[in-house]
Parts: structure tokens; C-alpha cells; sequence
């Protein structure tokens, strides 16, 4: 009786594994339908996260009643209610320079890759006697993940010095002039760890030298031009 007992248990746990499938789509950029490759996708429901591929095609494990949530540095995150499993499209959002302070300084920037997603970290490793460890789909997707989580954080750190109200406390612009500014002259994290205070408003009084030297239409990024 109670082999039978936990040979249903198994089946019951079997079964539930199973019905999670993989939910697939693709991700574009809202206007220019451009595909949107660095999208990190995360299930709320189940823990489950991946990048999109160079093609901006994504795939997770999920089912109907889980949370997507999706994320990209520069875009406005979005999330998904799965409903059912069919292919799903969808488009994110260009940050302003503003708007993306505001969402960094927001419940958002609580989130802390290593403490969340400790795997990704350990299954990233490389170790010399493992060749697994080099060629493995499993390893080169939390490679892939974790230069992405590094590559945000440096991202949010430059956010965290490069404000708003910092630049404008120095350059005489307000408003769309000052976003178009900062997406123009927006400072690498290399040179902000590598500067102090008073070197980081050297180049801003610099930039801005620069920046009134354009022609009026040469004064905002591309793809900002429209927004």
C-alpha cells in the first residue's frame, strides 16, 4: 500500500513539472519594430529566466496564470499575463533620460541578481577538468545572463551619478534639450569609476561646448528623433 501510495505521489510530481511548456515569442522595439536582442524575461511565478537571442526570440518555461516580466536596459519594462501558450509579440518602449531615473530609483533598482538567481553565478563557472563546463547550453546562457546582470549594474550606476539634476545644475538646458543632451554625452562606467567630482564636471562643461558646436538637428540621438 504504501509503494502505491508514493508511486502516485511521484506521478502527481511528474505530472506538474510537465505541464509548465515553454512559452515562445519574440521582441521589438515599439514604433521601429526592430528586434530586441539584450531583453532579460523572467517568470514571477516560477523563477524561471532568459535572454532573448541576436533574432529578439525568446523561450521560458511557464504556463497560463504566470507573471512575465521584461526588462532591457534604455527600455521601459513591460510585463504579460499568460493567458494561454500561443506565440506572443511583444514591444517595449524607449526610456527618456528621465524617465529611465525614475524607474532606477524605483522599486526596480531593489533587484539583486546574486542574491535572486545565485545559480546563474555558479553554473557560469568554467572549471579546467570539466569540458561540460565549456560547451554546455545550461553554461553559456548563465554566461550570457550573468554579463548581462554586470553589464546592468554598471548601467545603474551610471545613472546613479549621471542625474538630471546634476548635469542640470551645470549645463543651462531643460527639459527634451537637457535628455538629448545626456543621451549625446552619456559617460561611459569606465570613465565614471575611473573619475572623480570634479573631473566628471570637466566633462560636462566640455560636452556641452561640443554639443552647442552641432547644427540644431544633429543635437538628440536617432532614435530619439520622433519620440
Amino acid at each position: 500500500m504504501k509503494r502505491c501510495l508514493v508511486f502516485f505521489i511521484i506521478l502527481l510530481t511528474a505530472g506538474a513539472a510537465n505541464a509548465q511548456e515553454l512559452l515562445k515569442g519574440n521582441i521589438t522595439e515599439a514604433g521601429t519594430h526592430e528586434k530586441l536582442t539584450n531583453v532579460f524575461i523572467r517568470d514571477a511565478n516560477n523563477k524561471q529566466i532568459t535572454l532573448a537571442d541576436k533574432e529578439g526570440s525568446f523561450a521560458i518555461k511557464a504556463e497560463p496564470g504566470h507573471l512575465l516580466i521584461f526588462d532591457s536596459p534604455g527600455y521601459l519594462g513591460d510585463t504579460l499575463y499568460v493567458i494561454d501558450m500561443k506565440p506572443k509579440s511583444i514591444e517595449l518602449r524607449p526610456l527618456s533620460i528621465s524617465l529611465r531615473q525614475v524607474n532606477i530609483n524605483s522599486s526596480k533598482a531593489t533587484f539583486d541578481p546574486h542574491t535572486e538567481y545565485p545559480e546563474v553565478y555558479t553554473k557560469s563557472k568554467v572549471y579546467v577538468l570539466s569540458p561540460s563546463t565549456w560547451f554546455s547550453k545550461e553554461g553559456r546562457d548563465a554566461r550570457r545572463l550573468r554579463r548581462y546582470f554586470n553589464t546592468e549594474e554598471q548601467e545603474r550606476h551610471v545613472d546613479e551619478v549621471f542625474t538630471v539634476t546634476y548635469v542640470g545644475s551645470i549645463v543651462p538646458l531643460k527639459g527634451v534639450e537637457l535628455e538629448n543632451f545626456m543621451a549625446l554625452y552619456r559617460p561611459t562606467y569606465a570613465f565614471i569609476h575611473d573619475n572623480n567630482g570634479p573631473s566628471l564636471a570637466a566633462y560636462i562643461n566640455d560636452s556641452y561646448k561640443k554639443y552647442k558646436a552641432l547644427p540644431p538637428d544633429k543635437r538628440k540621438l536617432d532614435s530619439l528623433v520622433g519620440q
